[in-house]
């Protein structure tokens, strides 16, 4: 009886059916971040200026010191023709001999140039107009003193008024004007003493005559400098 018991639970072993195969349970992916985004570019400040390259000169004369600054990129030929004499030395003991007090408060300016050696002068130099330089005959404005366009070699002007009328687009002028490389950023005070100082009541002829200085005033020395920190932006650049 029990030797038919344990054959019929082999047989019902041998016969039962085999349990299903577990398969395994399918694998969850991983989660994936994005690497954060880069940050933004840090903005330009908007003070932020261009450093200013054009040259810097002190005329030191018998009354004071004016700087100026020379717009060589608008005025080439003429801002260069200036700091040759310069460079040179030449010119050093030119004169400041015109002031023209007798035009009127609207047309003021001194002139300087070489009122000695003849020899110390450079060829003359091409005329550059005002509407092609995009430069303005302003207050404080360095404007080239010329007879005719192309004969400027060393005279000068700096204006203590604006003289628009000199711009080579003004109407009634010439169409050629007073060629402007440049402007004082210091020491216009020096500039009018220099226009108020004493007028010979004989010297010069025809429009210059009640205009020439005496005594002279003389440049002592002409250097270049660096930029002041303090330069003004100036008038001599029309606005767009």
């Amino acid at each position: 009886m029990l030797t038919g018991m344990i054959l019929s639970l082999a047989l019902a072993a041998q016969t039962a059916p085999a349990p299903p195969p577990t398969t395994p349970a399918p694998s969850r992916p991983r989660p994936t971040f994005a690497p954060p985004p880069p940050p933004p570019p840090l903005p330009v400040p908007v003070d932020a200026v261009t450093p200013d390259t054009r040259p810097y000169v002190s005329l030191v004369t018998d009354l004071g010191t004016i700087v100026v600054r020379l717009e060589n990129k608008r005025a080439p030929v003429t801002a260069g023709n200036f700091l040759r004499y310069v460079d040179a030395k030449r010119m050093d003991g030119f004169k400041f001999y015109r002031s023209t007090k007798s035009w009127g408060p609207a047309n003021q300016l001194i002139q300087a140039g070489n009122r000695g050696d003849a020899r110390k002068n450079f060829p003359p130099i091409a005329h550059e107009p005002t509407k092609a330089s995009g430069l303005t005959n302003c207050k404080g404005a360095l404007s080239m003193a010329r007879l005719n366009p192309g004969d400027a070699t060393t005279d000068f002007f700096l204006l203590l008024s604006d003289i628009k009328g000199f711009d080579s687009d003004a109407p009634g002028g010439d169409g050629a004007g007073f060629a402007v490389f440049g402007e004082i950023v210091a020491g216009g005070d020096v500039a009018s003493a220099i226009f108020n100082a004493p007028i010979s009541p004989t010297a010069g002829d025809g429009v210059m005559k009640g205009q020439m200085l005496e005594p002279q005033v003389t440049i002592k020395t002409a250097r270049r400098v660096p930029a002041p920190a303090d330069a003004p932006k100036g008038c001599v650049v029309k606005a767009p």
